[in-house]
């Protein structure tokens, strides 16, 4: 018989590709159900985002970006927009107690969740939070654009358990860039902390 014309069943590359697609299709979070329904009926979609405590009623386009919603919609302006592309770590900000990056996560997907940015850190009294103060008493920022988010992370990082060394601190916040190159005084700034923190 010509092996041409004999009937194959599917490859393998082929049910892995389709098994990745199928897992991809079940992931939509039930979050995200409104803003598929609100992209449908038209874009805008109304939305309460609880941030440092207090809730943010708003109507904003289903596509929005948690960043955006909270420069633009809310002045919350804390948060910097680096990259706007995941890549910087300046946006970081902690949904119910864990980084995530502001420029990447959707709106909508953080209704209902506990939302914290650099804004919410300090204590009720406006006593500052111990990262903060430790940021300070070891200069760690020069310009100070990324300052918000390495905190941010720091603040995470130290939560995580991932702040016993030196090396652990470094590739935990690997994610964070600082142009100005203050990574060895960050480094100070948060091994202070993480025993104040854990004091605390």
């Amino acid at each position: 018989m010509d092996q041409s014309s004999e009937v194959r069943g599917p490859s393998r590359r082929g049910l892995i590709t389709g098994g990745a697609g199928l897992a991809a299709a079940s992931a939509v979070s039930v979050a995200a159900q409104p803003a598929l329904s609100a992209a449908e009926s038209g874009g805008d979609v109304a939305m309460t985002l609880n941030i440092n405590g207090r809730d943010h009623p708003l109507t904003v386009d289903v596509r929005t970006s948690l960043l955006d919603a909270l420069r633009e919609h809310l002045d919350l302006t804390g948060s910097k927009k680096g990259c706007d592309q995941g890549q910087c770590g300046a946006c970081t900000v902690h949904i119910d107690g864990e980084r995530v990056l502001g420029c990447l996560t959707l709106a909508i997907a953080a209704q209902g969740r506990r939302i914290t940015t650099i804004e919410g850190l300090a204590g009720a009294d406006g006593g500052l939070h111990p990262m903060q103060q430790a940021f300070i008493d070891h200069d760690g920022f020069q310009c100070g654009y990324c300052t918000p988010g390495q905190i941010m992370s720091a603040v995470a990082c130290v939560g995580e358990g991932h702040a016993a060394t030196d090396a652990d601190i470094q590739q935990y916040m690997s994610g964070n860039l600082c142009r100005c190159g203050a990574y060895p005084r960050i480094v100070a700034a948060i091994k202070q902390a993480r025993g104040q923190m854990a004091g605390g």
